[in-house]
């Protein structure tokens, strides 16, 4: 069993921001989930390198391309490695590996005649990297991000989409191709009003992949980033690896590129007689004060920030709990400092903290003698299947919400048993019942919080960590004798 799962490469003519972090703690969650289930995941991640944007970028720090571009992507790196994401390849679109890629599709595509030469007039926004058509031609702002655009005629090859049409529209109507499920409809409707061939090479572009034909042309950027799903799975230099990982089995984006990813993306793979992936899943923005979060905006929050305050787990926790996944989301410190306090502070720390504390004064600190009971196992069994299938369909609230279901219904156990009541006679079992719990909590919050959930592993005593042994630990009691090593606070509360 195979998983494929890809986050966009981000383009690097500034810092990351937690945007950035969403949708790669997001597959990287999904990643380790399917790790844990036993399969063998390949997830990809890296960063876009090309383009007008980045040329200018270096150009206006004074510093060489290749200085600019090493060091911007040694950021993205950094933040990544600090929100300990577990990609197995990390791409850069300057390798020779991904740029000889891009140039063996372009010559097949060309000899195929799915690419021809023509002129194109037209609107270009260089801080999108994309064309577009203004709504006022009197004022061409561009219509993402609202700054002016640049009007261009030069001849161009042009990628033959509209070939491609009919086809896309039975595939997305016929699939789970479009996620959520809301967007399939904003997908349809473009396509039925009309796809046209998009120009993917430059003239005048100094930055980028040289076009494999004998005018001094540069592939559009948009083009070359694409093709990263091929290169960093080895579609021209390992076909074994290929052959055993495509097609992407979820590709990770937010919405505001959904028309490279459902449209010219596909077409692309129609093109080369490639199967599609199965999911395109377009999450929504985070907003500060209802405006998107983004460079252009100047509002962004560094994810840094937030891990030195509070720390990693409660930001990969947060940002996959607080809202579902798909839609918009608004970031505030008060929501977040909330969502912290209520949930890992109060839920489970506190559930840990004293079920902990619990065992120390009146087991001594020994677990394990007695298994759990059948009301316990069922339980943790309906929640582990409803939890699954949460997971499967990139619902990440939901399957939290499971969980937290599961965590409060260990809290109101411990509650009513109440054992440290004077002459309660059943002190072990419900301790016992209680660890029982709060391990397979664990065991399905580890692709969440990792690290949170390794340390409280840790404090349980237990030697076998979740990941290594996967949702099978569920089924397995905990072995007799287990001593339990120094509690500490995972979650301090925030005043």
């Amino acid at each position: 069993m195979k998983v494929y799962i890809t986050t966009p490469i981000y383009y690097i003519n500034a810092e990351p921001h937690i945007g950035h972090a969403y949708t790669t703690i997001a597959a990287d969650t999904l990643a380790r989930f399917y790790r844990m289930a036993g399969y063998d995941v390949f997830f990809l991640t890296g960063t876009d390198e090309h383009g007008q944007k980045i040329y200018d970028a270096a150009k206006k720090q004074n510093v060489s391309i290749k200085d600019f571009v090493d060091r911007n992507t040694e950021t993205y790196r950094k933040l990544w490695n600090m929100l300990h994401i577990s990609y197995t390849r990390f791409i850069r679109t300057t390798e020779l590996e991904h740029e000889e890629t891009v140039r063996n599709i372009f010559t097949k595509l060309l000899q195929k005649g799915d690419l021809y030469k023509d002129d194109y007039t037209g609107y270009y926004c260089i801080p999108c990297e994309s064309y577009a058509i203004p709504e006022d031609e009197n004022n061409p702002l561009c219509p993402d991000c609202k700054r002016p655009m640049n009007k261009i005629s030069e001849p161009s090859y042009f990628f033959r989409i509209s070939k491609y049409t009919k086809q896309l529209e039975k595939y997305i109507e016929e699939n789970n191709f479009v996620k959520p499920d809301f967007r399939k409809n904003e997908v349809l409707n473009f396509i039925r009003s009309g796809l046209h061939d998009v120009s993917i090479t430059r003239k005048n572009v100094e930055w980028g992949i040289s076009a494999p034909v004998s005018e001094n042309y540069t592939i559009y950027v948009w083009f070359d980033a694409l093709i990263n799903y091929l290169s960093g799975i080895g579609y021209l230099h390992n076909e074994n690896l290929f052959s055993k990982f495509w097609p992407p089995d979820v590709q990770f984006i937010g919405k505001d590129i959904i028309r490279f990813h459902h449209i010219i993306w596909p077409c692309l793979l129609f093109a080369l007689d490639l199967p599609l992936p199965k999911t395109i899943f377009a999450h929504g923005w985070w907003t500060s004060g209802k405006d998107k979060i983004s460079k252009s905006k100047g509002n962004t929050i560094s994810p840094e920030k937030i891990i030195d305050e509070y720390g990693l787990d409660a930001l990969r926790y947060f940002l996959l709990r607080e809202v579902p996944f798909g839609l918009d989301g608004e970031y505030s410190e008060d929501i977040f400092k909330k969502r912290y306090n209520s949930d890992l502070a109060n839920d489970l720390g506190n559930l840990v903290n004293r079920t902990l504390n619990l065992v120390e004064t009146k087991m001594s600190g020994i677990i394990g003698n007695i298994p759990a009971n059948m009301e316990i196992i069922k339980i943790t069994g309906e929640v582990f299947e409803k939890y699954q299938a949460k997971m499967q369909k990139i619902a990440f609230s939901e399957a939290l919400e499971e969980i937290w279901r599961y965590i409060s219904f260990l809290n109101r156990f411990l509650d009513e048993k109440a054992p440290w009541r004077e002459g309660c006679s059943n002190v072990e079992e419900i301790l016992n019942n209680t660890i029982y719990g709060i391990r397979s909590a664990i065991i399905m919050l580890t692709p969440f919080i990792p690290d949170a959930s390794i340390r409280i592993w840790q404090m349980l005593g237990l030697e076998e960590t979740p990941e290594s042994n996967g949702f099978k630990l569920l089924n397995q009691k905990i072995p007799e004798g287990i001593k339990t090593n120094k509690r500490e606070i995972i979650f301090p509360r925030k005043k």
